[in-house]
């Protein structure tokens, strides 16, 4: 477990959590390679898109791993201007986590949520690292992040 990963798992237990981290020896940079990590389907994951508005704030779009966040979508649900996708750089100096690893709470940001990601039973999201995953019910996340579900997806 590398640093990212042990102070995430710190900040799921201080703030009790209800979900399970987990940590691979193999990358869980990609859906693909996450589901082959944890043995869960590709339609399982959703992903963290990291978006930055006019002052700089850090907005996560939390979508299914085969959607797409729209940017305009994300400006009309905060009634702010188009915010834009962060750089690498950005998202970790931002989230305190690298991109490929970063979390859907843990951090401060405004975080929306796809309808469809409230589908599921459980999800499958970024761990820390992309060694890691955390697996959680949408409403726990929800609960975890204060987010608020409006349709982000393209």
């Amino acid at each position: 477990m590398n640093a990212f990963d042990r102070k995430l798992s710190q900040y799921m237990q201080d703030h009790h959590i209800d979900a399970e981290h987990l940590v691979f020896s193999q990358s869980c940079h990609s859906v693909a390679e996450a589901a082959a990590a944890c043995g869960a389907l590709p339609t399982d994951f959703v992903k963290n898109i990291c978006m930055l508005d006019a002052q700089g704030h850090a907005i996560i779009a939390i979508v299914k791993g085969e959607d797409r966040a729209s940017t305009s979508r994300v400006a009309k649900a905060l009634q702010i201007e188009r915010p834009r996708t962060a750089e690498p750089e950005e998202i970790l100096e931002k989230t305190g986590y690298p991109c490929g690893g970063t979390p859907s709470f843990g951090y401060e940001a405004r975080f929306l949520i796809d309808p469809k990601v409230m589908e599921k039973d459980i999800v499958y999201t970024g761990g820390g690292s992309e060694y890691a995953l955390v697996r959680v019910s949408p409403q726990e996340l929800v609960r975890a992040n204060q987010g608020r579900v409006v349709r982000i997806r393209s």
